[in-house]
């Protein structure tokens, strides 16, 4: 279960809020097609006869020059958030060489989701067609989609014969609602274990043996807790529980949207869940730990195991900011009943279904979500491919360790999305409730299960 033990160069790092990818098929099919009318042969043009061979050629050239000239001059509004490695000046200016009659004016959206999530709403739900192309949360496609906020692909992608299967499965789910494609997988992220290889000699398998090692080895090296996960009321507790319930073969919702919460895994789960959060591993206040917390402690060397994001090895290695570079491995996430699993993240690209421009809105989405964007977003950005032939892909390797990390990558095989719904953020919401309570003390498994049931059933018929 050792993985990667390598410096992890900040610029490539994987981050969960501030790396983009992207790129795409590119047969450019819905260009506006190059004039042909005859008055603009330019064998109609020659006045020397003596000078016919050169004349031809020449005209030949203004002709297609002309032709050019007459394709249909597009802007496009590309909108994302923040992106601090210029991966996305980098993909665009690449899109615009290869379609130099499409022009992409890039739109920064605020640093926190929630308000680009808002402003997107806003604007959509007002019928506005400033923006063309948009980078979604893996969370947002469906409640996009059952807005009527976005284009339908699938269109698209049959008539320009992209194979879904070439991307990984969880990061197509993400963008599917109701057996339709409404966002293409940009980028993914999926959580991981990280632990102190000075301390312990490989990762523990499933959650009990991480439990055991936890406890054994706390306090070694200067540490003072086991494990440190996402246990406050939050999108990061959410995560936590979805790896946790799927480890051990339960769901929340199933593909028609019913609802399957209550169950006898899930409810394993979330007594796993408890066991770890009551133990001595975790900290007297684990409820309030999120991500920063977590490498902020992991970091200061005060715990043997950490549950989060990849964008944290990095940090690992930063002398400047880690007390135990050089000392950190991570692996898969401990396994259940049903073996091991870690939760999505990652960003989508979708289409603004008011956009004048839909066409060319495809064809800048197919690029950025292709083979090329992707690979130029791997390699500038750092961010991790949603196709799995780009992991095979020499520069795409070399550009981080990480990429070519066989336990990586089955990591993103096997990443589970979220709850697939059109009102993801009440049930995430209703989640988080029940799942603080239960962690809490204040109720058992079994009742934050059938309370979960009962909110999200009555949520999903409203």
């Amino acid at each position: 279960m050792r993985i990667w033990k390598k410096v992890l160069s900040g610029a490539v790092a994987l981050s969960m809020v501030g790396v983009i990818a992207a790129c795409g098929d590119n047969d450019n099919a819905n260009e506006t097609p190059v004039n042909d009318d005859p008055a603009n042969d330019t064998e109609n043009n020659v006045d020397n006869a003596d000078n016919d061979g050169a004349d031809n050629a020449n005209n030949e050239n203004d002709g297609e020059a002309e032709a050019s000239e007459d394709q249909e001059e597009v802007t496009l509004t590309y909108a994302r958030g923040q992106d601090a490695t210029g991966a996305t000046n980098i993909l665009v200016e690449a899109f615009m060489e290869e379609n130099p009659h499409i022009t992409v004016e890039f739109r920064e959206m605020p640093s926190d989701t929630g308000q680009s999530h808002d402003q997107y709403v806003t604007e959509f739900s007002a019928g506005d067609s400033t923006i063309d192309v948009f980078d979604a949360d893996v969370i947002w496609p469906a409640e996009f989609a059952q807005g009527g906020y976005v284009l339908e692909l699938d269109r698209y992608i049959e008539r320009d014969g992209i194979d879904m299967d070439d991307y990984f499965e969880g990061t197509v789910d993400s963008g599917n609602f109701e057996g339709r494609q409404w966002a293409m997988p940009k980028f993914t992220d999926a959580g991981l274990l990280f632990y102190r290889s000075d301390i312990v000699d490989e990762a523990p398998e499933t959650w009990d043996d991480l439990i055991e090692m936890a406890s054994e080895y706390q306090g070694e090296e200067g540490t003072d807790y086991g494990y440190l996960m996402q246990a406050n009321q939050y999108e990061g507790l959410v995560v936590n529980a979805v790896e946790f319930i799927a480890s051990y073969g339960g769901s929340v919702l199933d593909e028609d949207q019913n609802v399957t919460v209550n169950s006898p895994e899930t409810i394993a789960a979330i007594e796993k869940m408890i066991e770890i959060v009551e133990s001595d591993i975790t900290p007297g206040n684990i409820l309030n730990f999120d991500e920063p917390a977590t490498h902020t402690a992991f970091l200061e060397g005060q715990s043997v195991f950490a549950r989060n994001w990849p964008y944290m090895q990095a940090m690992t290695e930063d002398e400047d900011q880690s007390q135990v570079a050089g000392n950190v491995e991570f692996a898969l996430l401990p396994a259940g009943d049903e073996g091991s699993a870690a939760g999505l993240g990652g960003w989508m690209s979708m289409i603004n279904r008011n956009s004048e421009h839909p066409e060319e809105a495809w064809e800048l989405l197919k690029f950025m979500t292709g083979p090329e964007g992707q690979k130029i977003t791997a390699i500038e950005g750092g961010s991790a491919p949603t196709l799995r032939d780009l992991y095979e892909d020499e520069e795409v390797r070399d550009a981080a360790p990480l990429f070519a990390d066989e336990e990586f990558v089955n990591t993103l095989e096997n990443a589970v999305p979220r709850p697939v719904s059109p009102i993801y953020p009440q049930i995430s919401d209703l989640m988080q409730i029940e799942l603080s309570r239960a962690l809490a003390g204040e109720i058992t498994a079994e009742e934050a299960a059938e309370n979960m049931e009962s909110s999200i059933e009555s949520a999903l018929a409203e």
